[in-house]
């Protein structure tokens, strides 16, 4: 059964999920204040990069079935089922989470509402949240108790988004349990592709609903904080930490996933949910509970800086020596430079005194909007020519797949920081290269 959707947000969360709830059969309208994106997103332009959401977002743009305002008022007129999906990002000079956003969606609807609706979040909220946002859109709207909140959180990942909207491994809904029917009835609807597919689907309450989101992505952060952490051991010692992941991820319960080592994490969900979910424990009072995030955030932090002191050991001092970091996003595969550990060592070396050239397949424009100083070019090999090190600091396939005899021909000097394990090591050893991974001394 077709339903008519708005979705309120129409950044990376939101344009995705307006253009995958089209693809489910949906009649989709996308809202958001910034007049130049619903611009370039009513011609079929995704402003960002994610691998198969242009040819989905034409798709429905051009069949009608998917379209986009900055009206409010045209939108709570057109549909009956409300998605949030808003930025919640850090708040300035704290940890906690900025949740103005989505109370903006909720002041600015929540009048506009004269019929029965149901409204969905999928933004990622400080636990709390949802209730308090329940009770306060039956306050403002018309239609009073006829306007219900649920939480359905979002689990996407940067590179496999469409996938992850159109056939994800869960799907959570939180309801409010003295009025749980008509939330759950319709989120069926919208989902109901899904679930004929036997995708599991949990309904929980308002806070497990919020806090699923933050445990999973604070539980990936421990994970790979401690791959890290124990990389650093393995430097010490002369262990190779790859190996040892290879050995513990045999033991079914701990997994091979999420046990690279590496520069560690970034982007725009991982850091700042795990410095929320800290900040929210502590206005709870359990922030002991959570008091080993700190080391998991200092880990993670802590891998960049040494990524900067080995290439000044393996180069002699920063000054005046050209450096080629191969990758700006924090990850392959997006044009996310938010808190890119890619992005903040090339910073740091070129701080230090490095001629720093950068390359990124995707990610160049936006990471000179953060540091137009460095240099940028539109070629690996051009970047590392006349380098005396190359850095590959995100895993694009692009990096993995370089000829390091060829390579060899155009540095200054074969000197390369494999940032990300990904490289094939002992291939760039036989071609003469001097090669260190992170947590490997040598091949």
């Amino acid at each position: 059964m077709s339903e008519r959707i708005a979705v309120f947000g129409t950044g990376y969360l939101g344009a995705t999920h307006a253009a995958g709830m089209a693809e489910l059969g949906h009649e989709v309208i996308g809202v958001d204040i910034d007049p130049d994106k619903i611009a370039r997103l009513s011609r079929g332009e995704v402003p960002f990069y994610e691998p198969h959401l242009p040819e989905l977002l034409r798709k429905h743009v051009d069949s009608g079935r998917l379209r986009f305002t900055t009206d409010v008022e045209t939108a709570a007129e057109f549909a009956d089922v409300f998605f949030i999906g808003v930025g919640t990002p850090q708040v300035s000079g704290g940890y906690a989470a900025d949740v103005s956003q989505v109370e903006s969606v909720i002041e600015t609807l929540g009048p506009l509402l004269t019929r029965p609706a149901v409204i969905l979040g999928k933004s990622t909220v400080p636990v709390g949240t949802a209730e308090r946002l329940a009770q306060r859109v039956r306050d403002v709207a018309p239609a009073g108790s006829d306007v219900d909140l649920g939480w359905n959180p979002e689990f996407l990942r940067e590179g496999f988004a469409v996938k992850d909207t159109l056939q994800p491994d869960r799907l959570v809904l939180g309801v409010d349990r003295a009025r749980p029917g008509r939330i759950e009835e319709v989120a069926r609807r919208v989902y109901a592709a899904m679930l004929e597919r036997d995708t599991p689907f949990l309904v929980t309450d308002y806070a497990t609903s919020e806090l699923v989101k933050v445990s999973a992505n604070a539980f990936l952060a421990t994970k790979i904080s401690f791959i890290n952490a124990i990389a650093e051991v393995c430097e010490a010692t002369g262990a190779d930490v790859r190996d040892l992941a290879d050995a513990i991820g045999h033991d079914e319960r701990i997994g091979r996933k999420f046990l690279g080592a590496g520069l560690g994490f970034g982007g725009g969900c991982l850091p700042k949910d795990i410095r929320a979910f800290q900040a929210r424990a502590n206005e709870l009072g359990v922030d002991q509970a959570l008091a080993f995030l700190r080391e998991v955030d200092g880990v993670n932090l802590r891998r960049r800086e040494h990524a900067v002191t080995l290439a000044e050991r393996l180069v002699g001092g920063l000054d005046g020596v050209r450096i080629a970091v191969l990758g700006a996003a924090f990850k392959p595969d997006s044009d996310d430079i938010r808190d890119s550990p890619a992005l903040d060592v090339a910073g740091t070396l070129h701080l230090r005194g490095a001629e720093v050239v950068v390359h990124d397949p995707e990610a160049n424009e936006n990471a000179a909007k953060i540091w137009p100083t460095l240099n940028y070019v539109d070629d690996p090999l051009e970047a590392c020519r006349k380098a005396e090190l190359v850095i590959v600091a995100t895993e694009w396939k692009q990096f993995r797949a370089l000829n390091p005899s060829d390579l060899k021909s155009i540095v200054a000097t074969p000197r390369v920081i494999d940032g990300r394990n990904c490289l094939p090591s002992q291939e760039w050893i036989d071609a003469g290269w001097e090669y260190r991974g992170m947590g490997r001394l040598a091949g």
